[in-house]
């Protein structure tokens, strides 16, 4: 169908929020093509997009047809299945839980609902604890305020997998928005069936139990001395990083009161990202006040954690590598000297994290397992042990984009663990007169300045689409040869399952899921990873460049960046 006979049949039927009844009546032509030229994708991360009208945009219509092909999944796989369900603080965030929890009802899958906002990992637990057959968890992550999403988890508690959520949108494919496939149940009457059941809050008390088992030196906090600013940038980790802070015996935490209660609209933080220094600016302004040891920022649904750290002379923004790496070196060192560290530890990294990491694993005995970029892959491989009745052998995930993960309790990354972990290693290094800082300095010099710097590309619209497309086509068919004068030694392309060694000849299949990535590690150390992002329209470019000394790292980072720029442009 065309987009203006898709947006007449909108423009016709769309007639249950009034949002959408207003911005439809003003759409030009070049808004409906954005609008309607394609269906959002539901992919292993669900769906994401702009909130407004159209089948290219996050409405009650594109989430209740979703569900509706979720729920149609899960009544020919399971009987009686169930659903866990919750949301962060995004614009309607609240209402499509509500509609997703209608539309199951109505299709006879119960529906478990949060009462308020939650973490994006208490879903994940929510679904193992409640026994449910899958998790939706409303949220757009670190996207900007205009974005919406919709994330749906497997009854392991994991994201879905490649499977599942090609068969789930095989069904949703299915499905028509208006032509009544869609079944809507009443939603108070559904709650007085027992179809809708909010969510106890004795289950947050579990989880909060769950994530304080982790903890590697009890009681390190308490009387530490340490002072946290903490920033949940308007979002959903608010009550639970605090709550577990002060568990923990972290007695002395400011929070920047701008950013503390939800907000949609993100107003002193346009793009919500912990990545992003701009959405630390005011938290960093109250440490200088404050004189604050350690500045935590979680993003919206709390699944992801960026610090920063007092130096000398100021604050020092650690990438996520850098926290990854820290945190792991922390929970290795004192676990092997405490004598639990489990035989065979296992840590899993994704492909795009610094090989740092390798490093440390190597000298603490650790397995390490490298997956795909998505966290899933990680909650797969904890899966994976658990089969095997070994999942006591994890001790710790992560991914260079502020995603951690200590302990099996949840299958995604967790922010709360994540704080509650940075700041017991904030503490115990306190206790031995050392910063972050320099711990993170004292680890560069032992193994090498690794330096680890990501860019995106970004291309809008329905062009850039295929811009992104031709991208990764031309550089699949003509690789570079060298960069920085550095030669490409290795040549991996996960997309065709193929690794070449062009430094001795041969090749190697990858064993792992097909994704759009392509691989080039280069002579002394380095690395270039280019794979289109899987929830924004953006090429990203992971560059890992080794050096004598931070500058000799960073002067090489920017040679690389120089050099793959030019690929970006077409």
């Amino acid at each position: 169908m065309e987009t203006k006979e898709l947006y007449n049949r909108w423009l016709e039927n769309a007639k249950d929020d009034q949002d959408l009844i207003t911005e439809l009546a003003g759409m030009n032509e070049s808004e409906i093509n954005e609008s309607f030229y394609r269906e959002l994708k539901f992919g292993t991360a669900g769906l994401r997009g702009i909130i407004g009208a159209g089948t290219n945009r996050m409405n009650i219509y594109t989430v209740r047809k979703a569900t509706q092909g979720l729920a149609n999944f899960l009544n020919k796989k399971y009987e009686n299945p169930s659903v866990a369900i919750s949301f962060d603080s995004r614009i309607k965030g609240f209402l499509f839980a509500k509609e997703s929890a209608r539309v199951l009802a109505a299709n006879g899958v119960k529906a478990y609902i949060s009462t308020e906002l939650q973490p994006t990992p208490v879903v994940s637990f929510a679904v193992r604890e409640l026994k449910a057959s899958a998790g939706i968890m409303v949220t757009a992550s670190h996207n900007p305020a205009e974005y919406n999403g919709y994330k749906c988890y497997g009854s392991d508690g994991c994201q879905m997998t490649d499977v599942n959520a090609g068969l789930v949108y095989d069904e949703i494919q299915k499905v028509d928005y208006f032509n009544g496939d869609i079944k809507l149940a009443d939603f108070d009457k559904a709650v007085e069936s027992g179809l809708i059941e909010w969510i106890s809050d004795d289950l947050y008390e579990t989880y909060l139990d769950r994530v304080q088992e982790q903890t590697i030196n009890k009681d390190i906090c308490k009387g530490s001395g340490l002072k946290v600013v903490y920033t949940p940038l308007n979002g959903a980790g608010n009550k639970l990083v605090r709550k577990i802070l002060s568990r923990i015996g972290v007695e002395n935490v400011v929070v920047v009161p701008e950013q503390e209660n939800p907000d949609g609209n993100f107003t002193t933080c346009p793009y919500p990202n912990p990545e992003e220094k701009a959405a630390l600016s005011v938290g960093l302004e109250l440490c200088m006040k404050e004189q604050a040891d350690l500045l935590l920022a979680t993003d919206p649904d709390s699944d992801r954690v960026g610090i920063a750290v007092k130096t000398a002379d100021g604050y020092r923004l650690m990438t996520g590598n850098e926290t990854g790496v820290m945190l792991l070196n922390y929970i290795l060192s004192c676990r092997k000297a405490a004598g639990t560290l489990p035989e065979n530890p296992v840590a899993v990294k994704t492909v795009v994290t610094s090989k740092l990491v390798d490093r440390v694993c190597e000298k603490y005995g650790c397995e390490l397992k490298v997956v795909l970029t998505g966290f899933k892959y990680i909650g797969e491989q904890i899966l994976l042990l658990e089969q095997k009745n070994q999942e006591n052998r994890y001790v710790f995930g992560f991914e260079e984009s502020y995603g951690y993960l200590a302990g099996s309790y949840v299958r995604d990354k967790d922010a709360v663990v994540a704080s509650m972990l940075i700041c017991e290693m904030a503490a115990y290094y306190r206790q031995q007169g050392k910063s972050l800082d320099e711990v993170m300095t004292s680890i560069y010099k032992e193994y090498g300045y690794y330096l680890n710097r990501t860019e995106s590309f970004k291309f809008e619209g329905a062009a850039g689409m295929e811009i992104m497309g031709k991208i990764m086509d031309d550089l699949r068919s003509a690789p570079p040869a060298a960069v920085y004068g550095s030669k490409v030694t290795e040549l991996a392309d996960y997309l065709t399952s193929v690794r070449k060694d062009l430094a001795n000849g041969g090749e190697e299949e990858i064993k792992l899921p097909k994704s759009n990535v392509l691989s080039y590690s280069l002579e002394g150390g380095g690395s270039v990873i280019v794979r289109p992002s899987g929830t924004e329209p953006k090429i990203k470019i992971y560059a890992t460049s080794v050096g004598e000394s931070d500058e000799d790292a960073a002067h090489k980072a920017d040679i690389i960046f120089a050099y793959m720029t030019g690929f970006m442009k077409i």
